[in-house]
């Protein structure tokens, strides 16, 4: 059923609490452009800044679906503690994926936020449909936290030489130090010791 014109509907139809739906409109701020915002910073900082932070987004939003996913297959002695772990991780990505949005909006950008979009932008390799065995699943997480932290470090650097101070302390203060962070109790998870055994 079609959705009638707004100019056809009566008055008080009109004046109701009726929803419009099914709007389309024509795209009204390409993806890639900054806005011009009273910011004091120069609009290459700004883009400069966005086409930083929007890749760190797509990647770490393809990092929160592997935590998921990863959090989903677990298997073995160890299932427990990971479960948790990787789903706790996912929690602390999903935080920062939403910071990194805000601040490219801030900056007068738009955030990647499509699925379809995000995986023509992503760096990280996809993994396997199906479940691969634990180190392996730990291992391709601590690859794709490496991906982001060498991203992270150069994008701080170019940052914090265009003056854009907003930009470098997320990145420095929130993305890299929840990356390493995250690295850090993953790669321990695959070092080489026994098991207790009583």
């Amino acid at each position: 059923m079609a959705t009638p014109k707004r100019e056809a509907l009566p008055e008080h139809v009109r004046r109701s609490s009726q929803p419009w739906t099914h709007q389309h409109s024509q795209e009204i701020q390409r993806f890639g452009t900054v806005r011009q915002f009273p910011l004091g910073l120069a609009y290459n900082a700004r883009l400069l800044s966005c086409e930083r932070l929007n890749q760190i987004l797509s990647d770490s939003q393809i990092l929160y679906a592997l935590y998921k996913k990863h959090h989903w297959l677990m298997r073995g002695p160890t299932f427990y503690q990971l479960h948790l772990l990787l789903d706790k991780h996912a929690g602390e990505q999903i935080q920062l994926i939403d910071q990194v949005a805000e601040r490219i909006q801030t900056l007068g950008g738009i955030a990647v936020g499509d699925p379809r979009h995000v995986a023509e932008i992503t760096r990280v390799p996809r993994p396997p449909n199906g479940c691969e065995e634990v180190p392996a699943m730990l291992s391709r997480l601590l690859e794709a936290h490496e991906l982001i932290l060498v991203d992270a470090h150069d994008a701080a650097r170019r940052t914090a030489e265009l003056g854009d101070d907003g930009t470098n302390d997320l990145i420095i203060s929130d993305v890299i130090r929840t990356n390493e962070l995250q690295a850090w109790f993953l790669v321990e998870h695959l070092v080489d010791t026994p098991l207790v055994r009583a």
